[in-house]
């Protein structure tokens, strides 16, 4: 868990240091396609931005041995971050040809 922590983080500032220096890309495709594609991003974007602090919550809660507090709240906490994790790497995916 630690470690996908870890690799959360390098990627979350990987991101950040991308659409600093690289500027916006728009998806082109149309039709479903689009349509798809925008469902996707955003239920993505605010579940991105509010997934970290129940991240960094539910791991405090395991790393002190809270483990019944832990687990009532990884309930919640890993399955948006699931979804935030494949979500992101399908919009990342469907907008690729544009870069």
């Amino acid at each position: 868990m630690l470690f996908a922590m870890v690799l959360s983080i390098l990627f979350l500032v990987s991101y950040i240091c991308h659409h600093l220096f690289a500027g916006d890309t728009k998806f082109r495709g149309t039709g479903a396609l689009k349509t798809f594609y925008y469902i996707i991003l955003f239920t993505h974007i605010p579940l991105a931005s509010i997934i970290l602090p129940f991240i960094l919550f539910t791991a405090y809660r395991g790393l002190v041995g809270e483990f019944a507090r832990h687990r009532k709240i990884a309930k919640i906490t890993w399955p948006l971050w699931l979804y935030v994790a494949i979500t992101g790497v399908l919009v990342y995916v469907m907008i690729s040809p544009y870069y």
